[in-house]
């Protein structure tokens, strides 16, 4: 099986890492001269990778084909390709719909939208996929595990859960650096803050507890340091701008 990528960015460096690092059958990844640092660093890590002379040479020899380019210039890199009846599309493009693509395209091909994170460079990165897709969920299963949405609302809603990551990491460095203003060694509050979220998440994703509250529950004895810290939390309006937070960016996903 051939995979191609049309558009050589981050994203794409970590779907290739992903892929070649998995237990798929590849013969061979083709990705496009664009961002031509990326696209050279893949092809001397990887022996798979070929780096095609054009977008349409990627096109033309993928049996899978990603599309990973950036929302602002995607129309004019799309309509610009020839597509094969029914060939198989994945797009990893930002904020752009199924139908407005599909229309770029002007081909009947099987279209997939995708939201792969970084961590699949890793083998460790859940999926959202839409709309379902057998194959393209074997695809992603590869690289950690694949969400399969019934409709582009619940697509759309794991869009706004995934803009959390830049909260996530922020809420380490707050946390770093007040450590830090108490005089704690820096490398020594990085060597204990990293572990201990990277430990809740994995709590997070093999408990078999209903709901993540009741989990937070269990971590918070009654009168306990975790339960005062979630109450001034939630008095002082954490939870309210973090929804309103989500809203704004559903809003803006909807358009």
């Amino acid at each position: 099986m051939k995979f191609g990528f049309v558009g050589a960015g981050a994203i794409t460096e970590a779907m290739v890492t992903g892929f070649l690092g998995s237990k798929l059958e590849l013969s061979q990844v083709i990705v496009s001269p664009r961002s031509a640092e990326t696209a050279a660093r893949l092809a001397a890590r990887f022996s798979l990778v070929q780096i095609a002379n054009d977008n349409q040479a990627v096109v033309d020899a993928s049996d899978v084909l990603f599309l990973a380019v950036r929302p602002q210039v995607a129309e004019d890199v799309i309509k610009a390709l020839r597509f094969r009846q029914g060939q198989s599309i994945v797009s990893v493009i930002a904020a752009t719909d199924r139908s407005t693509i599909g229309s770029w395209i002007d081909q009947d091909v099987e279209l997939t939208l995708a939201i792969p994170l970084p961590f699949v460079a890793d083998g460790e990165g859940v999926t959202a996929i839409y709309p379902p897709s057998s194959r393209v969920a074997s695809i992603f299963s590869a690289t950690g595990g694949t969400v399969q949405c019934e409709t582009k609302e619940e697509y759309d809603l794991l869009a706004v859960a995934s803009s959390l990551m830049g909260t996530y990491f922020g809420i380490l460095d707050r946390t770093t650096e007040w450590l830090i203003s108490k005089g704690m060694p820096a490398s020594k509050a990085r060597a204990y803050i990293a572990p201990l979220f990277a430990s809740l998440s994995h709590t997070a994703s093999k408990s078999d507890q209903a709901t993540f509250d009741n989990i937070r529950r269990k971590f918070s004895t009654k009168g306990g340091l975790n339960e005062q810290v979630f109450d001034d939390f939630y008095r002082k309006g954490g939870t309210k701008a973090l929804t309103d937070a989500l809203d704004r960016v559903y809003r803006r996903i909807q358009g």
